[in-house]
């Protein structure tokens, strides 16, 4: 995919007016003459952008605020690097778009935003669980989940091979327009059907490299087994039958799975469903839409759904986005009202369908947009992508460690290299010691 990065300037003639904050939705000060400057995740899904700078555009009118817009890549860590200086600096954006990490990272220079998140949820119901976890430190909120760019990396299944090499109707355990049919949907069953379509060459592809995609899949995989690599105190449990038994299923999991897997980045997973060779993937609805522009018929048999439930419960990859506020910010309260504006439901919606339903909110009652369920073809395919009804548990893996130790089991691949080198032929406990020095020396750090 081809990133880009836009500037906007918007400038309006006001006079300059004092304001403060009034943190409840619907509720606005004046802000004339003020200036504001955003740094935003540049989307994949061409267009997307535009539903963002309209709803910026509308609020910026309204309030009489100068806003400058920068939609800056993630490819190549741009986003990332531009955060990490700014930090330095303690100079630039007012407002910046956080990956799931990277909140608690910064939380020391990042702006309290429980006025914001409050009347927000009152308003527009709870967030899920990672959000909480990810977002939330100490009982402060350091950033508000953002829709764009946030995604569960669910199964994304191809209903003719799944039906025909498995046995496994995906369309009847996830009917469109109705709650989920899938009690006998376990790691069990997954297993059996990644073993059928291997042997139809037309293998799951589930990475096992270092990259998020092969990472978030791997979090699900232990979160299933309740397989903690540390727990919420800190302490590194990483020797438990739990996860003892989340190995041993990986390891018969990749027999069935290309050869070549432990290689694979973020890209492999999406080319090797869209060159028809794959069954199922582990993703957002991206795959489906490129597939739906360079290979229709295979489009045209794609189905997001649900995970499988393994012995602990249904688990799903969430992986959120925030928006945060400096606290070197020259104009706190416009941004804080500017984020509220992003965060009502009718803007939401159409973040949502500017994306093709990539975006997911995190308010539970952001759940039942049209979009999902009318995008095709197949028409419904994304119904349930935005876990209608929590049929899952929505998990990131490295939880439930401490923030500092979780993203550096997440950003280490620690759980994906632990699988490889058991599969490989490492000893069981070998592998097990492996992890635990480089957990111990993730809590020192």
């Amino acid at each position: 995919m081809v990133a880009s990065r836009t500037t906007r300037r918007r400038f309006v003639a006001g006079s300059v007016a004092a304001s403060t904050f009034v943190a409840a939705p619907f509720v606005r000060g004046a802000y004339a003459a003020g200036k504001l400057t955003l740094a935003m995740w540049d989307h994949w899904v061409p267009n997307a952008n535009n539903a963002t700078k309209t709803a910026i555009d509308e609020w910026a009118a309204k309030e009489k605020v100068e806003v400058q817009v920068d939609f800056i890549t993630s490819q190549g860590n741009k986003l990332l690097l531009t955060g990490a200086a700014e930090a330095q600096a303690k100079s630039g954006h007012d407002i910046f778009a956080f990956s799931t990490w990277l909140p608690s990272r910064y939380g020391n220079l990042l702006v309290s935003m429980n006025d914001v998140m409050e009347p927000l949820i009152k308003q527009n119901g709870a967030v899920n669980a990672t959000v909480e976890y990810l977002g939330k430190v100490d009982g402060k909120w350091l950033a508000v989940p953002a829709t764009v760019g946030s995604q569960i990396k669910g199964p994304c299944s191809r209903i003719d091979l799944m039906k025909e090499l498995a046995g496994i109707d995906v369309q009847a355990m996830y009917p469109a327009g109705a709650p989920a049919k899938a009690d006998a949907w376990t790691y069990d069953t997954f297993l059996k059907a990644a073993e059928a379509c291997h042997k139809a060459n037309h293998a799951f592809g589930i990475g096992l490299g270092t990259t998020a995609d092969n990472v978030d899949t791997a979090g699900m995989i232990f979160h299933g087994f309740g397989a903690m690599l540390v727990d919420a105190k800190g302490n590194v449990t990483v020797k438990s039958d739990a996860v003892r038994q989340a190995l041993d299923y990986y390891k018969r999991l990749m027999a069935f799975l290309p050869s070549d897997v432990p290689s694979w980045d973020d890209a492999s997973n999406n080319k090797w469903l869209v060159s028809g060779r794959g069954a199922m993937i582990m993703n957002p609805p991206s795959a489906w839409a490129v597939a739906k522009r360079d290979a229709p018929k295979v489009a045209e048999q794609l189905w997001t759904h649900g995970s499988p439930a393994g012995p602990k419960g249904r688990f799903a990859p969430f992986v959120p986005y925030f928006w945060g506020v400096w606290n070197f910010s020259k104009n706190q309260a416009a941004a804080k009202s500017l984020i509220v504006h992003l965060s009502q439901r009718a803007v939401v919606e159409k973040m949502v369908e500017a994306s093709n339903g990539y975006d997911l909110p995190s308010f539970a009652n952001f759940t039942d947009f049209k979009t999902w369920a009318e995008e095709g073809p197949p028409k419904g395919t994304l119904y349930h992508y935005p876990n209608i009804n929590n049929h899952q548990i929505l998990s990131i893996a490295g939880a439930p460690a401490p923030h500092k130790i979780g993203e550096q089991i997440y950003v280490q691949a620690l759980q994906t290299q632990m699988a490889v080198r058991y599969f490989r032929g490492e000893a069981m406990e070998k592998t097990l010691d492996w992890a635990a020095n480089e957990l111990e020396g993730f809590t020192r750090n």
